[in-house]
């Protein structure tokens, strides 16, 4: 059974590395985020009140890049399904290929699903962590050093 261009072997690898970068990204996000509400206190500054509206509006955008990208990679997955299956039932009528064959594809094609609808909130999650580990003041320090 060829592979497909985008079927790399490592889907599964994929997928776990871009969890554990969530998982590591987000708990850094939300620390951040969480001290610095607390300090803007009852009255955020324009700053603050930026960063919140954002932290909503990036997540609904992170959630919907997520699902388009899961249904576009499940329908890529469902074709790539379809072939193997007609591919595979006629090796099976000249004795080249076992049944099995199309079954062990399954769990790569989930992967590349899952590791596809992974990749915006993940990519979100560590620009976040990058973004927000520089102090809230020091990145418009420096613009203005500069300027």
């Amino acid at each position: 059974m060829p592979a497909r261009p985008h079927d790399a072997p490592d889907a599964p690898q994929r997928l776990a590395t871009q969890a554990i970068e969530l998982s590591v990204a987000a708990p850094q996000v939300v620390a951040q985020r969480l001290t610095r509400m607390a300090l803007a206190g009852l009255n955020p500054s324009t700053e603050h009140h930026d960063e919140l509206v954002r932290m909503g509006s990036e997540k609904v955008q992170a959630f919907q890049e997520s699902w388009l990208a899961m249904w576009a990679q499940a329908w890529q997955s469902q074709l790539a399904l379809a072939e193997s299956v007609a591919r595979s039932s006629l090796d099976m009528l000249v004795g080249r290929d076992h049944p099995a064959s199309v079954l062990m594809q399954v769990p790569t094609e989930a992967a590349e699903v899952l590791s596809a609808g992974l990749a915006p909130l993940r990519d979100k999650a560590m620009d976040n962590a990058r973004r927000l580990s520089v102090p809230a003041g020091a990145a418009t320090a420096s613009a203005e050093a500069v300027a």
